[in-house]
């Protein structure tokens, strides 16, 4: 192969690099209306930083966790959770985590969800989506399926062919998840206790990003 043909390979495959960077750019930060017509706000969602993770730990985040659990969503915690707990909660895995947040058009924070994404070598083509929580006083929007939305498109465009994740079993995240094309795998009795304290059953689900 002479040099004139090997650079316009090499000119092609960084143009589709660079269009690459950009579409995953693209999806890591959405701006969307949310609300009834007429009394609509702006949504953003965005991609965070590990650095902003931590920022962000005690100044949003955790307050995002504490009223999840408060509200009985089952998230790993029991009630009640002290904020310092969940600070110490989201800067604990801001370097292992892709992190998602949702802010109001004041910059509060609405929602978050997070990919952890499988580092074993038989793995590395799934990753799990956890932590998807949205405030209380900002459900009924869409935050939630827009936050899953964005990770899903997210870990597509990055490589990974396979999601999976758990909840609680009955729980509203159901529905959303069902909705969202998810496929329930089975249900594990007794599998994490509720803020209560009282143990609850989980489902489990995945979805495919592609063949695998």
């Amino acid at each position: 192969m002479n040099d004139a043909r090997t650079e316009e390979i090499e000119e092609i495959e960084e143009h589709k690099e660079i269009e690459k960077i950009e579409k995953i750019k693209k999806i890591d930060e959405i701006e969307e209306h949310d609300g009834p017509p007429g009394r609509a706000r702006t949504a953003r969602i965005r991609r965070l930083t590990p650095q902003e993770v931590r920022e962000r730990a005690s100044s949003g985040l955790d307050a995002l966790l504490v009223d999840a659990v408060a509200g009985g969503a089952s998230v790993g915690f029991l009630a009640p959770l002290e904020p310092a707990e969940a600070a110490a909660w989201w800067t604990g895995v801001a370097d292992g985590r892709e992190v998602w947040a949702a802010y109001g058009a004041g910059g509060e924070v609405l929602g978050a969800v997070t990919l952890v994404r499988d580092t074993r070598a038989n793995g590395r083509h799934r990753g799990e989506i956890a932590r998807l929580v949205v405030h209380r006083d900002a459900r009924g929007r869409g935050l939630g399926a827009r936050l899953l939305a964005a990770a899903e498109a997210h870990a597509a465009a990055t490589g990974l062919r396979l999601l999976v994740l758990d909840t609680e079993t009955g729980s509203p995240a159901e529905r959303l998840y069902r909705t969202a094309g998810w496929t329930a795998a089975g249900v594990i009795p007794d599998f994490a206790a509720d803020p209560g304290g009282t143990l609850r059953p989980t489902t489990l689900y995945y979805k495919r990003l592609g063949a695998v």
